[in-house]
């Protein structure tokens, strides 16, 4: 591995390259804090599927990609004094050294829950008016449910066992079940929503990270379904034209494999 002053290096190497980018190139000359949020989103996403696939040296490369877009927007705040790379790090670091008094103060924790309160406690001292107000309201539905009862655990808004949270799914279901007899559309979809975030909260107390779960299944999903397909393409009959009980048979292969 490389050392810290090879690190430290590195780093300085991309600072100087992104001076270089900024004042020559055309694209990176044109870039502004806006126009290159959807870009990083982008590849936040990219990074979090070679973290699911386990490739690390694909993750090295997305880490790169989302580096450099951070070291892009402190070049673009140094532009008009509003931050630089160093006001970055250096808030970065205050904050962790603020929020880990039990390593920086003398706070004594038990173990990784009381960290977790703890640093739910500090957030609101530091002036929020709710534990939420960290959740960010562009996050995805299914990520957002999650964070938001990660948030409210952290001030002991729980359950207290998992076969509780099972009871509460079991009770979220039969309750749509009835709004899809009684056929209200917009019951249907208020006890679906219920049924999902009881589901994600149960994730919790399984310690399951619902979106990674969900997205496994997907990358499992459309394997056996690319499987059917190349399958069907051998024997040159579209999918269309082919049967549930024949497409069955080489989905239970595609299970197998």
């Amino acid at each position: 591995m490389n050392t810290r002053e090879q690190q430290l290096q590195a780093f300085n190497r991309l600072l100087d390259i992104m001076d270089d980018l900024r004042e020559k190139c055309p694209w990176d000359k044109k870039q502004t804090l806006e126009s290159l949020r959807h870009l990083t989103i982008e590849e936040t996403y990219e990074l979090g599927d070679a973290i699911l696939d386990n490739d690390l040296q694909e993750i090295k490369k997305e880490l790169g990609d989302l580096l450099l877009h951070i070291v892009f927007y402190s070049k673009i705040g140094s532009e008009t004094n509003a931050f630089d790379i160093a006001d970055v790090a250096n808030s970065i670091c205050d904050k962790l050294i603020d929020r880990h008094p039990h390593i920086y103060g003398d706070v004594v924790v038990a173990n990784e829950e009381e960290v977790k309160q703890n640093w739910e406690k500090l957030k609101l001292k530091e002036g929020k008016k709710s534990v939420l107000e960290g959740v960010p309201k562009s996050l995805p539905a299914l990520v957002k449910a999650s964070r938001i009862q990660d948030k409210v655990k952290g001030v002991g808004f729980d359950w207290e066992e998992p076969h509780q949270v099972w009871e509460k799914v079991q009770e979220e279901l039969n309750e749509l079940q009835a709004e899809v007899t009684a056929g209200n559309q917009d019951k249907i979809e208020a006890e679906f929503g219920d049924v999902l975030f009881s589901m994600i909260n149960y994730a919790r107390f399984l310690k399951v990270n619902p979106e990674d779960a969900l997205e496994r299944t997907n990358k499992k999903f459309i394997k056996r379904f690319q499987y059917l397909e190349s399958k069907a393409s051998e024997l040159g009959k579209p999918l269309m034209e082919m049967t549930l009980a024949e497409m069955d048979v080489f989905w239970e292969e595609a299970k197998k494999m």
